[in-house]
């Protein structure tokens, strides 16, 4: 990693697959970054160093389906707090508050444990990607519904040319990426 910024180096982990899942979109794989020992502990370690930081240490982690879980989770656990998953629709099996959101051609929906995070918490949003921030948008309600704070929401990836970034911003969110693809 001689003379590379953890930025370029982890981008140069991030295969881009044309055409998929249709055709026109250049699909941004992160799972080379977690394949590699070496290159998942970086990744990692670039968040769990931002978020041991007295200012910017959550109580609580919570992670949105399915790659945030990876992330969230050893995240989590590096810092010695607690994580909680934000699912897809009919997933978690007690007692969910749900939260409906629109993607380009119809809607999502997430859920999250009722109990998941008490009011107060501080809570850091992780996923591994923000296209349009409609899912980020979505765990944020969620868990300001149940009366937490998101601190913070991160990412590996920001594809600004979505809108996603922007958008999360332009509502008050404080965002955290690693790495952006610009242009693409």
């Amino acid at each position: 990693m001689q003379n590379l910024r953890i930025n370029d180096y982890l981008r140069q982990h991030i295969r881009t697959v044309p055409d998929w899942p249709v055709p026109g979109v250049q699909f941004r794989d992160i799972t080379p970054l977690l394949q590699n020992p070496k290159v998942f502990r970086v990744l990692i370690d670039a968040f769990v160093h931002r978020y041991m930081d007295s200012a910017l240490r959550p109580d609580v982690v919570a992670g949105l389906d399915a790659r945030g879980f990876i992330l969230g989770a050893v995240v989590a656990y590096e810092l010695n707090i607690g994580f909680v998953p934000i699912r897809k629709k009919g997933k978690l099996p007690f007692t969910t508050v749900a939260e409906t959101y629109e993607l380009e051609y119809g809607s999502a929906t997430v859920e999250l444990h009722a109990d998941a995070v008490k009011p107060g918490d501080r809570v850091l949003l992780i996923d591994d990607l923000i296209a349009t921030g409609g899912t980020m948008m979505a765990g944020r309600k969620l868990l300001e519904r149940l009366g937490a704070t998101v601190m913070e929401g991160a990412a590996i990836v920001d594809l600004p040319e979505l809108g996603g970034s922007e958008r999360l911003k332009d509502s008050g969110l404080p965002l955290f990426t690693l790495v952006d693809f610009a242009g693409h």
